[in-house]
């Protein structure tokens, strides 16, 4: 780890102001963007189904494979994109069956999860012992080797090519009502939270970037997230917003 990962990790033991100022200060070696291949095409892609509380909005593709289409259970109206399914048991009449695509869009999905995950040497270890909320986070490689919780709001501060990547070990939870927001220019594209364990966004809390989880993703009733949801088993909205992000 670099001298500057070494610094910030003491810190962690530090006030939230003194993260918040120790954070955004720092500038570390910069990442070059996870490759997501095809499933970058998508704005939420699952391996074991896709379940619904109407009504949602989705901007942007849809996809489940290898489970039937009949485990996507968004409406066409709920979604301003293409619905794909590996069988002719998806949403109809917008379903598109197109298997090929989805068996490539989820080896790309499971390859850029494992090229997040793969990421080696990070600028920050286990920063706030696993709880961010309140700090404002320089681009970088950030670890955690246990869950990571966001318990208040959370602010990524850089410009349009800076590139943020989180691993996390165990679980991903950000609390109901916080806020993850983006200044300075950066984009959702160029945010990707890795995480080894699910990844449940809070009731009314707004998430950016792209999450791969190697289990499920939950969005809470209204919550909402400017970027991707990519889950290797179900990902289950309630009322929510999800926006993929500008390319």
């Amino acid at each position: 780890m670099s001298v500057l990962a070494a610094t910030t990790s003491v810190a962690a033991a530090a006030t939230p102001s003194a993260h918040h100022a120790m954070i955004a200060a720092v500038a570390y070696a910069p990442q070059a963007p996870v490759n997501l291949g095809t499933a970058g095409d998508f704005t939420i892609l699952s391996k074991t189904g896709i379940t619904d509380v109407y009504a949602s909005s989705v901007v942007g593709n849809v996809g489940t494979s290898p489970i039937t289409g009949a485990a996507l259970l968004l409406t066409c109206g709920e979604v301003t994109g293409y619905i794909y399914t590996v069988d002719a048991a998806g949403p109809f009449p917008c379903r598109v069956t197109d298997a090929t695509r989805l068996t490539t869009a989820i080896g790309d999905m499971e390859a850029g999860y494992n090229d997040a995950a793969g990421r080696v040497n990070p600028d920050v270890l286990n920063l706030g012992a696993g709880e961010i909320g309140g700090l404002t986070l320089a681009p970088g490689l950030y670890k955690w080797s246990t869950g990571l919780s966001i318990s208040g709001d959370v602010t990524l501060a850089g410009g349009p090519n800076d590139v943020w990547i989180l691993q996390v070990a165990g679980n991903l939870n950000e609390a109901n009502g916080m806020n993850v927001t983006l200044t300075g220019g950066a984009q959702a594209k160029n945010v990707y939270w890795q995480t080894a364990g699910g990844a449940v966004i809070g009731t009314h809390a707004h998430f950016e970037g792209t999450i791969l989880s190697k289990t499920m993703i939950a969005m809470r009733t209204k919550a909402s997230i400017n970027g991707r949801l990519l889950a290797q088993t179900a990902v289950t909205l309630q009322m929510n917003t999800v926006t993929g992000p500008a390319l």
